[in-house]
C-alpha cells in the first residue's frame, strides 16, 4: 500500500568501485551499531594492525569494534558525530598498512563453509558485523533466532530504493559471486531451504547479473520488483515477497522472515570465508552539481573532509546540505570532521537550490500523506497530535509503527515537515513509556 516515486537521481550506477587512500588518522567510534557502545580493549600508545578487536561487545544488544588501520592508539576519548552528538571513540594515528596475519587477503573467491550453524553465527559476533541497510542491527542477533520461532524465509534487500544511493547496486555488477556465497552462507546459519535477493527492476544490469550468478548455488532466487519507494524497507519487502504482513509491534521473525541488505551478504562473505571483520564499507560520492560521481571502499574511521577531499578537492560554493544517506531518509550532516561508521552510506551534495524547503502553508485536508503512507497509518493525525503534545493518544493510533520514510511530507502539498513532527512524537512516546516502565 502507498509509496511514491521520487526522481530516482541513480547518477554514480556507472561508477566503479574505487580503494579511498588511506588517512593519516582515523577516529573508530564505538557505538556505530543499534546498541550499546562497545568496550576499549587497547590503551593509549599501544600498536594495533588492521583488523584487530579494539572494542569489544559486553552487553547483549553490541557488537565488536575492530581497528580499520595499522598505526598507534594516541587517545581514548568522545568525538562528535556527523550530526553533532558526542559518542565514545579511539584515535589511531595510521602508520602503514600492516594485517592481521589471519585475514586472506587473496583475490581467491572461496565458496565452500564447513562451518556448523552455531560457529557461522558465532563468527558473525567476532567479526563485528551489523546490517548494512541503515539500522546497523547485530547480525548474530538477528541470525539467533529465538527459541519459539521459526524462519521460513531468508530475504536479501537489494532494492537500494532511496535516491541518489547505488553502493548496492556497484556491489552486485562487481561481486555478485561473493554476495551468493555470502546469502547460502546466511541461510545455512537460519537452515531455511531457500533465500530470495529483492532488486528493482530499474537496474536490469544487476538483475541479470545476479540471476546469472545464483543459478551457481542451491536455494537463491533472484526477484524483480516494482519500481516504487519505499520498496525496500523492512516490511514492504516482505509484502512483496512473501504476501505475508507484518502485524503492528511485531518483528519479521514474527512471520517467519529475516531480511538482511545485499551489503551484509558481502561482509559476511568476507568475516567466514576470508577472516576479515566489518572494517570497510562502499560508500557512494554523488550530487547532481558535482564535477564527477564516486562508489568508494572505504575503511571505516576515516572522515567525511577526507572523502570530499580526496573525491572533489572541496565542495562547490553552491553547497546548500551535505547528506549522509539519500534525499528521502538521509540526514543534513552538521559535523564534516567526523569518522565515518559501519552504516555509512553516501556523501550527498545537494545545491542550495535542491536542498532548499518550499515555504509551510496551512493543510487542506486533502489525505494526500495518508494515501502515500506505506504502513497505513494517518500523518496529518500525528502531526496535530504532536503540535498540541498528545503523545499519548499518538502511540495509541500507532505511531511507533512509522518507518519515517518520508512519503508523506514528499506527498504533501502543504509542505507540512509531517516526518519530523512524526519524528519527534515517537521520540516523546518512548521517553513515556520509559518513564512509566521505571515506576
Amino acid at each position: 500500500m502507498g509509496g511514491v516515486h521520487p526522481e530516482e537521481n541513480k547518477i554514480s550506477t556507472q561508477a566503479v568501485i574505487e580503494q579511498m587512500p588511506l588517512p593519516k588518522q582515523v577516529v573508530v567510534l564505538m557505538n556505530q551499531h543499534l546498541g550499546a557502545p562497545a568496550t576499549p580493549v587497547v590503551a593509549k600508545g599501544d600498536k594495533v594492525k588492521v583488523g584487530q578487536l579494539i572494542g569489544e561487545a559486553q552487553a547483549f544488544m553490541c557488537a565488536n569494534v575492530h581497528s580499520p588501520v595499522s598505526g598507534t592508539v594516541t587517545k581514548i576519548d568522545v568525538c562528535k558525530d556527523a550530526f553533532g552528538l558526542a559518542k565514545p571513540a579511539i584515535y589511531i594515528d595510521v602508520e602503514g598498512d600492516e594485517w592481521m596475519e589471519d585475514i586472506d587477503r587473496t583475490p581467491d573467491i572461496k565458496r565452500e563453509c564447513t562451518l556448523e550453524p552455531k560457529e557461522i553465527v558465532d563468527k558473525l559476533k567476532e567479526k563485528g558485523i551489523v546490517g548494512l541497510g541503515g539500522a546497523t542491527f547485530p547480525a548474530h542477533i538477528k541470525y539467533n533466532v529465538p527459541e519459539g520461532k521459526k524462519a521460513e524465509y531468508l530475504i536479501i534487500n537489494a532494492a537500494e530504493c532511496e535516491p541518489y544511493l547505488t553502493s548496492d547496486h556497484r556491489v552486485m555488477l562487481e561481486h555478485a559471486e561473493e554476495v551468493c556465497i555470502g546469502v547460502s552462507i546466511l541461510r545455512k546459519a537460519l537452515g531455511v531451504p531457500n533465500a530470495y535477493i529483492g532488486i528493482e527492476r530499474n537496474k536490469p544490469d544487476a538483475i541479470a547479473k545476479m540471476t546469472e550468478t545464483a543459478r551457481q548455488f542451491k536455494g537463491i532466487i533472484v526477484m524483480p520488483l516494482k519500481v516504487k519507494y519505499p520498496q525496500g524497507a523492512e516490511k514492504q519487502l516482505i509484502n512483496a515477497i512473501t504476501g505475508r504482513r507484518v502485524p503492528s509491534g511485531k518483528l519479521p521473525i514474527d512471520v517467519g522472515c529475516v531480511v538482511s541488505n545485499l551489503g551484509t551478504s558481502f561482509a559476511v562473505y568476507e568475516a567466514i570465508q576470508k577472516n576479515k571483520p566489518l572494517i570497510e564499507n562502499i560508500l557512494t560520492v554523488t550530487g547532481k552539481k558535482l564535477p564527477s560521481q564516486h562508489n568508494y571502499q572505504v575503511r571505516i574511521g576515516i572522515s567525511y573532509n577526507d572523502i570530499i577531499s580526496h573525491a572533489l578537492g572541496q565542495l562547490p560554493e553552491t553547497t546548500g546540505k551535505v547528506i549522509s544517506g539519500g534525499t528521502m531518509m538521509g540526514k543534513a550532516m552538521c559535523n564534516l570532521d567526523a569518522p565515518t561508521t559501519k552504516g555509512a552510506s553516501s556523501v550527498l551534495v545537494m545545491d542550495e537550490g535542491e536542498a532548499r524547503r518550499n515555504p509551510e502553508t496551512n493543510c487542506i485536508r486533502c489525505g494526500k500523506c495518508m494515501h502515500a503512507c506505506p504502513m497505513g497509518l494517518e500523518p496529518y493525525l500525528f502531526s496535530q497530535f504532536v503540535k498540541n503534545g498528545r503523545y499519548e493518544e499518538a502511540g495509541k493510533h500507532n505511531i511507533l509503527d512509522c518507518i519515517e520514510c518520508g512519503c508523506c511530507f514528499f506527498s504533501c502539498p502543504a509542505n507540512k515537515p509531517l516526518t519530523d513532527e512524526i519524528r519527534l512524537g515517537k521520540n516523546k512516546y518512548r521517553a513515556i513509556l520509559a518513564a512509566n516502565a521505571k515506576r
